[in-house]
């Protein structure tokens, strides 16, 4: 083999898991090369909310939050269970340990996080759980100090607001008109944006914040950080049975790149293949057409990899969201109805299925367990008079007539009406509406439980007596709206070792290659356990992967 270019780690994909790798490996003393076939380097990292979910974290322990390895270790158990090797217990040893290792490299190198408190994990009822907060995230960071880079990190989530915010500070930006702490909060944020504005600064949050702040340590040591855009990894290269390397298409040209140490997978999932969706997908079928994933998560590289014999599981699963695809600003706060009091979700047969508040992942596997592709959101005047959002905030919130014009809101003077309009049986429908009030009305849900956790409640309106979480649907008039399982990505993919190496269908280790992220199967199996979850997954398991690499 003749190459074009040599380095001693490879790594495909330039989102948290390829660029924490790239960082761990040039502390390591060894050289790392990011191909990234996108022109924004960050991938699903950098376009999310950038929180990495970690038990007994290095900024709970310094802030005395009670926490443990047993505690983390008792709530994969109890959560996760036993789904095969993807959650083998020394891989979930490896996430915590390692987890806890990773990110005091990062704080060690200058990478400035803080907690989330008050962010609780997704089933703080169960063994194992915590409702203080296991979520860490970037603090808003000026992309001017990237220099000729500043403009090559794929923009986080809260461009999309316009305001400099934290993600944990916009679950209270939200509530802006229902607290003082909540209003405080939001101040806190305008203020912000608005001297970040006359100041001219482009300030990044979010996991823009993370990436940045990554690549900032990598400029500052390296000079040039070891990234390359629009350059993708084809296929692999084998030697006697060991991936040595892999055919790179960088800005057109073709080239042969040694891995003299090993390759990194870091490139994603399959969320955006029709086909591998639809060939996948068991018995939660889809074709990908509702994702709001990466554009990059196509499937290629994870195809290269089955391609050479790895084994596979998961391959069905995703980070599912439940979704109001409606594209007015006026219903934009539609999307949140399912954790809000005034709202909640029925199947075709007019009847409730699921906890409504409950992590999206679950509500998401709940839409195509109960067959509810896609369900109705069902809420009233007084939804839509506390959280329906307009240009101003002193005047009456009302919903666009535009909207019920089109029919993507339906809109009656009576439950039986709204069913009607629905197609769903009217009577069913008004006695789920008639139930679900007399229990509502006293914060109570005895069919599902919902606002009976910490989760739940944290996410609900701060302002809302006696249940953040619910309240009856009980001021005419109604509305109803579809909602569609969407994702941000998939979760099934590669099996990896503890050492984030890929196996084959043997359980043989496949020498010289190694995978983390949405193109491996998750650690967290068919669960989501808390914010940032899957960041964490990528970023561990990346940082593993390199220090293995290296000798570590």
């Amino acid at each position: 083999m003749t190459w074009d270019k040599s380095v001693d780690l490879l790594i495909a994909g330039s989102g948290g898991g390829g660029m924490v790798a790239a960082l761990a490996a040039v502390d390591a003393g060894i050289e790392p090369l990011v191909v990234e076939k996108q022109d924004l380097i960050g991938g699903s990292t950098g376009m999310s909310g950038g929180m990495v979910w970690l038990p007994n974290n290095p900024l709970m322990r310094a802030e005395g939050i009670s926490d443990s390895l047993e505690d983390g270790l008792a709530y994969f158990d109890d959560v996760v269970g036993d789904i095969g090797a993807a959650s083998s217990p020394a891989r979930r040893e490896a996430f915590l340990t390692a987890g806890y290792q990773m990110i005091d490299f990062l704080l060690r190198k200058g990478v400035r996080l803080v907690r989330c408190p008050g962010w609780s994990d997704y089933y703080p009822n169960h063994k194992g759980g915590n409702t203080a907060g296991r979520s860490v995230e970037g603090i808003p960071y000026d992309s001017a100090v990237l220099g000729d880079w500043r403009d090559k990190v794929q923009p986080s989530m809260a461009k999309n607001y316009g305001f400099v915010v934290k993600t944990n500070e916009l679950r209270a930006v939200q509530y802006f008109n229902r607290s003082p702490r909540a209003f405080a909060v939001a101040m806190r944020v305008f203020l912000r944006t608005n001297l970040a504005k006359v100041r001219r600064r482009d300030l990044m949050t979010n996991g823009a914040s993370f990436i940045g702040q990554i690549l900032k340590v990598l400029i500052d040591v390296k000079g040039e950080p070891p990234v390359w855009t629009n350059a993708a990894m084809e296929d692999l290269i084998v030697e006697d049975g060991r991936v040595v390397g892999a055919r790179v298409n960088h800005n057109g040209s073709s080239m042969n790149i040694e891995a003299r140490r090993g390759i990194l997978l870091a490139a994603g999932g399959f969320s955006r293949n029709a086909d591998m969706r639809r060939r996948y997908s068991g018995d939660q079928p889809n074709d990908g057409s509702w994702s709001i994933a990466n554009a990059g998560d196509t499937g290629e590289v994870l195809q290269t990899a089955m391609d050479l014999g790895a084994k596979t599981d998961l391959l069905d699963e995703a980070w599912w969201l439940p979704m109001v695809f409606i594209q007015d600003p006026g219903a934009a706060s539609l999307g949140s109805g399912r954790q809000r009091p005034g709202a909640i979700y029925v199947d075709g047969a007019g009847k409730r299925f699921c906890n409504e508040s409950n992590s999206y992942v679950e509500v998401g596997k709940a839409m195509y367990a109960a067959k509810a592709v896609p369900c109705w959101q069902v809420f009233d005047e007084g939804y839509v008079g506390r959280y329906v959002s307009g240009a101003n905030p002193l005047k009456k919130r009302t919903l666009s007539a535009g909207l019920i014009e089109q029919g993507v809101v339906k809109r009656a003077d009576t439950i039986a009406d709204l069913a009607r309009q629905i197609d769903v049986p009217p009577a069913a429908l008004e006695e789920t509406v008639k139930r679900f009030n007399e229990f509502a009305a006293k914060g109570l849900d005895p069919d599902f439980g919902r606002g009976q956790s910490a989760y739940n409640a944290c996410l609900g309106d701060p302002g809302y007596k006696p249940n953040a979480a619910l309240g009856p649907l009980d001021r005419a008039p109604f509305y109803a709206t579809r909602v569609f399982p969407a994702d941000v990505g998939t979760c099934g993919g590669l099996i990896t070792n503890e050492h984030a190496q890929v196996l084959n269908e043997r359980d043989e280790v496949i020498d010289g290659l190694y995978a983390t992220g949405n193109i491996t199967a998750t650690v967290m199996g068919r669960n989501y356990l808390g914010a940032g979850g899957s960041i964490a997954n990528t970023m561990i398991f990346g940082y593993v992967a390199a220090l293995h690499a290296a000798g570590r």
